[in-house]
This record gives C-alpha cells, sequence and structure tokens, in this order.
C-alpha cells in the first residue's frame, strides 16, 4: 500500500527536505500544500481527503476533524515540535490515530531564544539598533544581569535547559512548577511557591505548558506582585498571559519590560496593540528555528510515519495504547 502524507508543518520546507525524500524512498506519496495560517475546520478536511498520516503543524484537531479524518483513513498526526495543545489527543485515541510529537529536541534552541530575547530587552539591543538604522549615535542605557534573580515559570526540560545557561550570567535562579523537581536543588535552583517567584524575580522565563488550568496565569493580580523594575520573557505559549492585563502593565509601569515570541492569536494581526506598545521586544514564534533543531526534529516526526509504514510502534508517541487498538490494526493491515 502507497500511504498518501500530508506535510503541513511550515519547518519541513524550509529544513526538511532530506526527511521528506526518506518518505518518497519509502514509497509514500507527499502532499504539501503552501498554508498562510495554520489550517482547522473545513479547510482542514479538504486536506485531509484519502491522507494516511500527518506531519504536522499547528493546525487545529478538533474532535469532529478527527472523527472525520479517521473514518477516511487517517492512522498518525506526527506533530513537528513538542507542543500538542491544538491537537485533542482524547478524540485521537478514541478514534484509533496515533499522536506522535518530538519531545526534547528543541529545548536548547528555545532555551538560546529566551536568553537572547531576555538581553535584547534587558539591554534594549533593538532601540540601538534602530537608532543606528536612522543615523544616529545613542548609546542606550541598560540593565546588568550578573547578580539578579531570574525566575523561570515552568521547570520542565526547557526550565532546567534555561537554568544551565543562567549559571553562566551569574544569575540566581528560582522556579516554580505544579509538581516537584528534586534534582532542581542539585542544578542551584531553588524551588519556590508561584507568589513567591513573582515577587523575588528580576527576570521572568516562562516555560510552563498552556493547559486548561495555565490558561490566563498570569494576569492583573500576578503582574502587580511583579517588582516595577522586573522584565518578563515568554518563548512558551501565548495563552499563557492575559494580553490585555500585560498591556496594562506595560503601560502604566507595572513592569519594566517584556519579549514575547508567542501569542495568543498567532500570526499576530498586523494593528494588534503589542505591535505599538512600550519597552516591548516581539518575536514571530522562532524559538525552535535553528537549522540544526529544524533537520533533527524534521528526522524524528518524518521516522515516526515511517515506523508506522512497517508496522511498528512509532519511539516517540502521546497515546501508545493506540498501536495495541483493533481500529488501527485494521488501517494498518495487521491482525488485531
Amino acid at each position: 500500500m502507497s500511504w498518501k502524507v500530508l506535510i503541513t508543518s511550515a519547518p519541513m520546507a524550509k529544513v526538511g527536505g532530506p526527511s521528506a525524500a526518506l518518505l518518497q524512498q519509502a514509497g509514500c506519496r507527499i502532499s504539501q500544500p503552501s498554508l498562510a495560517l495554520p489550517a482547522a475546520g473545513e479547510e482542514l478536511l479538504r486536506l485531509l481527503d484519502g491522507v494516511d498520516a500527518v506531519i504536522a503543524g499547528n493546525d487545529h484537531y478538533s474532535a469532529e476533524v478527527l472523527a472525520a479524518s479517521a473514518a477516511a483513513g487517517l492512522k498518525i498526526i506526527s506533530r513537528w515540535g513538542v507542543g500538542f495543545d491544538a491537537i485533542d489527543v482524547r478524540a485521537a485515541t478514541t478514534e484509533g490515530i496515533i499522536v506522535a510529537y518530538t519531545p526534547g529536541m528543541t529545548d536548547g534552541a528555545v532555551a538560546d531564544l529566551a536568553f537572547g530575547l531576555l538581553l535584547a530587552v534587558v539591554r534594549h539591543i533593538p532601540q540601538g539598533h534602530h537608532s543606528m538604522r536612522e543615523g544616529l549615535w545613542l548609546p542606550q542605557w541598560g540593565n546588568d544581569m550578573a547578580g539578579k534573580t531570574l525566575g523561570i515559570l515552568g521547570y520542565g526540560r526547557i526550565g532546567a535547559t534555561v537554568a544551565r545557561r543562567a549559571r553562566g550570567f551569574d544569575l540566581r535562579v528560582i522556579a516554580y512548577s505544579p509538581r516537584p523537581h528534586p534534582e532542581a536543588a542539585a542544578a542551584g535552583v531553588e524551588c519556590v511557591p508561584l507568589d513567591d517567584l513573582l515577587g523575588q524575580s528580576d527576570y521572568m522565563t516562562l516555560h510552563a505548558a498552556l493547559t486548561p488550568q495555565s490558561r490566563g496565569l498570569l494576569g492583573e493580580a500576578q503582574f502587580r506582585r511583579m517588582k516595577p523594575t522586573a522584565f518578563l520573557v515568554n518563548t512558551a505559549r501565548g495563552g499563557l498571559v492575559d494580553e490585555a492585563a500585560l498591556l496594562r502593565a506595560l503601560s502604566e509601569g507595572w513592569i519594566a519590560g517584556a519579549a514575547l515570541d508567542v501569542f495568543a492569536e498567532e500570526p499576530l494581526p498586523a494593528r494588534h496593540p503589542f505591535r505599538t506598545a512600550p519597552n516591548l521586544v516581539l518575536s514571530p514564534h522562532q524559538g525552535s528555528s535553528a537549522f540544526e533543531t529544524g533537520e533533527r526534529v524534521s528526522r524524528a516526526a518524518v521516522q515516526a510515519v515511517l515506523e508506522l509504514v512497517a508496522g511498528r510502534r512509532p519511539s516517540l508517541v502521546l497515546n501508545t495504547e493506540v498501536f495495541d487498538s483493533p481500529r488501527l490494526r485494521a488501517k494498518i493491515g495487521q491482525p488485531a
């Protein structure tokens, strides 16, 4: 059987050519449309017509889309990246669709960007750049890094990677996470309650997953608890932040500044007030946009599909139980 593979992940077009070639060598037929935005609803269903596997971007896989695509033969959604909040994993499991992802492979690239954004906003690097472009010579005064307290909200793999980089900047590191992390102390990281993190951090960086419980985690009350000299960096998910509250925090001086790589709505609308907000550095969700990282992630996303084509359980799967379900076994032509 020749599998039809839909590729909607934009990075695959940039760095995934050699990996896509592996699919073709395995006899797969590739469909790779050019999409301006992540697909959803009827548009996504049209793209999924006759598709066996997807290398997915941030497309919105609702229960309705999954039910219809499963009936049409979809077997696996292999997510390019680590985030899977746009996929109803429970519904995919019910429908016998494997959901694969690539955990850990973007940790270094995202941590690097988080520090790049932190330095940019703390040392006013963009302002210096723009003034030079205008023919001016106006040195920008910022703040030191050494000796300050860095607060990490969400101490998972990326948070721990950020903490390792922080040692090179001579920062005191504290962290908040809903679950205990005994290894944090060995890394020189002090785990504290959220209120303490907000009140003590000179610089705070977000690395939490977006869940129903964490949506809007930082709102007016939290920004008012932060130091007026504090800076915020978000390279996790835009939905963690109440954007209206952040705009007020910046315009009214509750905090000193922020740098954002992620937003509640992406791409960021042309007239979004963030584009003119004071003391704000913007980045177009490019945390994982490093060539070497992109090549590794592309290979892993493709490998999950190739493993299923060969009748094997993919290595990096969120819902491993699906592999043994009669529904999937029937779709891949194997006995239950």
